[in-house]
């Protein structure tokens, strides 16, 4: 495995050298059409998104609110298979690093080892497996880190800090912090005690810390940046893309999210822990 620092990382490092936090944006790969995700991964960029998570359609997404459900249902109507959004991910040549938001079984099914060479070679930078328990990940971890790409897993406000610093630990790349109970996009706003919970996480960790579920517009994002490395936006694009005009209406989304994150972080006083991007290192399970 290599040790070269990830796009992810630079990414994450990049942001941080500028005293801002980093932007992901979420879109669901097929909606509203395989056609037109290229073009919309391309508008996030261009708005200011520093990551974008591709979401692979999947018929049974336990950790997705309505929203992101039924732009899923759609693509998969849309024709969006697995291949067919690998190939949209190829032709976006997207400039920021993509990572590939996919359930577990699409992977199984296809072959870990197959399953990470192809999202390494459509230009995936890494992964994130929500229904995938990181004691479990051992085989699909060493497949894509084999290749360069990391994995990212999710802790919640309700997860033991025992716990929340060991799937910390199988992180490569960041740490991405639910930032309520739930699934995405069923609530308006991140738990009241997450500056609480994420003060916790930096005493576990000194991984980057990116906060989703429940980001709905920018003021909300700039409660998350006064102590997150990087906060997710999902459900908000998804409706963005719904719009008669997607590509504009994803631009203009991204770029209000995106001066949002330019808000100086060094206010919060976090300082010496998360100051350098970590290059990849080798697990050990």
């Amino acid at each position: 495995m290599s040790n070269a620092v990830s796009p992810i990382d630079e990414a994450f490092g990049r942001c941080r050298a500028e005293g801002r936090a980093a932007f992901v944006a979420f879109l669901t790969a097929g909606y509203p059409s395989l056609d037109i995700t290229p073009d919309l991964i391309r508008a996030a960029a261009e708005g200011g998104a520093d990551i974008i998570e591709v979401g692979f359609p999947y018929s049974d997404p336990v950790a997705d609110g309505p929203i992101i459900q039924a732009s899923s249902q759609q693509a998969l109507a849309n024709g969006a298979t697995f291949d067919a959004v690998l190939e949209a991910a190829r032709l976006a040549r997207s400039p920021v690093p993509l990572l590939a938001f996919t359930y577990y079984n699409p992977l199984f099914v296809r072959g870990l080892e197959r399953s990470a060479e192809d999202l390494r070679s459509a230009g995936f930078a890494g992964a994130i497996v929500p229904d995938l328990p990181p004691e479990s990940a051992a085989p699909l971890m060493h497949a894509l880190t084999a290749r360069g790409l990391t994995i990212s897993f999710i802790v919640a406000p309700t997860t033991p800090a025992a716990r929340a610093e060991r799937i910390a630990r199988f992180c490569d790349g960041f740490v991405y912090v639910a930032g309520r109970t739930g699934v995405t996009g069923t609530h308006k706003g991140a738990d009241g005690m997450l500056s609480v919970w994420i003060s916790e996480l930096r005493r576990l960790t000194d991984k980057p810390l990116a906060v989703g579920f429940g980001i709905a517009n920018p003021e909300q994002a700039s409660a998350v940046i006064e102590q997150a490395d990087g906060f997710v936006v999902g459900s908000a694009l998804i409706e963005a893309c719904g719009a008669p005009e997607p590509i504009a209406a994803v631009r203009e989304l991204c770029a209000r999210f995106g001066m949002q994150a330019g808000t100086p972080m060094l206010r919060r006083g976090v300082q010496g822990k998360n100051q350098t991007a970590h290059a990849t290192r080798p697990l050990h399970f």
